[in-house]
């Protein structure tokens, strides 16, 4: 096994293991030569795998001194913008779609995810590790015990694969849980056709309180005397609703809240 020297910052824990790098490079899917863009490079043991690919136009942004003078050192010619990627404006620095791919750290991954879907129309892809169980819920289907909140809202836009497992001792320092990597690829779905702040209201609202039914846990958005409770469909618990079910049922509340 090949090991590179890296740190821990803003809560990451940095790959030191080439071959698990090159195979998460290898994971971004490109149709043409398009524009990529690499979060929190750190000492850049991902970033040397995307500079081979012929496919990639790739930009790192970077927030950490240290790691930006580094990678200034060591690869002469790299697109870097130190900068926060959560306070970016992608539009401001990229014309058309940019791909995502990166080691994110723990303790910001869903608002990473949460910035990505608002700018779900110029991310058609993003290629990411991240904590396993992180992992495990954004992939699960309905009916998952794991399925939840962050699955719902981003199965809504893009499709999602779990790739492959990460263990611990790939990375310094070792993290005390397992990683994994998943792809996300944007979906066609342009509109939901409901209001979709009312639809992050409703699937929070109903994942707030998992174990009650939809009847119980959507109280505090429509007066339980309502007609639209006595629907079968609120007889269930949220995990076993698709994003289908939840536009639908968002669709309802609208409707009741409206009366």
């Amino acid at each position: 096994m090949t090991r590179v020297k890296a740190k821990k910052y803003l809560g990451q824990h940095f790959l030191k293991d080439l071959e698990v790098a090159r195979r998460i490079a290898d994971s971004l899917e490109l149709t043409a030569p398009s524009n990529v863009l690499e979060i929190g490079p750190g000492m850049g043991v991902l970033t040397r795998f995307l500079l081979d690919r012929t496919d990639a136009r790739l930009t790192v942004v970077e927030i950490d001194s240290e790691s930006v003078a580094y990678l200034h050192e060591h690869f002469k010619g790299l697109h870097i913008l130190e900068a926060d990627f959560l306070k970016m404006k992608l539009s401001d620095y990229f014309d058309g779609p940019v791909h995502l791919i990166g080691n994110l750290p723990y303790n910001i991954s869903s608002q990473i995810f949460f910035k990505m879907l608002d700018n779900r129309e110029q991310v058609p892809q993003l290629v990411c590790m991240i904590q396993k169980e992180v992992a495990e819920r954004m992939a699960a289907r309905h009916g998952n015990k794991t399925y939840g909140i962050l699955s719902v809202l981003m199965q809504a836009f893009y499709s999602i694969d779990y790739l492959f497992t990460v263990h611990e001792h790939v990375f310094d320092p070792p993290p005390k849980v397992k990683s994994a990597v998943i792809r996300l690829v944007r979906n066609d779905v342009q509109s939901l056709g409901c209001d979709e702040q009312l639809f992050k209201t409703v699937v929070k609202t109903a994942f707030n309180q998992r174990r009650k039914t939809m009847r119980n846990s959507l109280k505090p958005l429509v007066a339980k005397e309502h007609p639209m409770f006595l629907d079968d469909l609120f007889n269930l618990r949220p995990e076993q609703l698709d994003v289908a079910a939840f536009v639908d049922l968002t669709n309802r509340v609208s409707a009741a809240m409206k009366e």
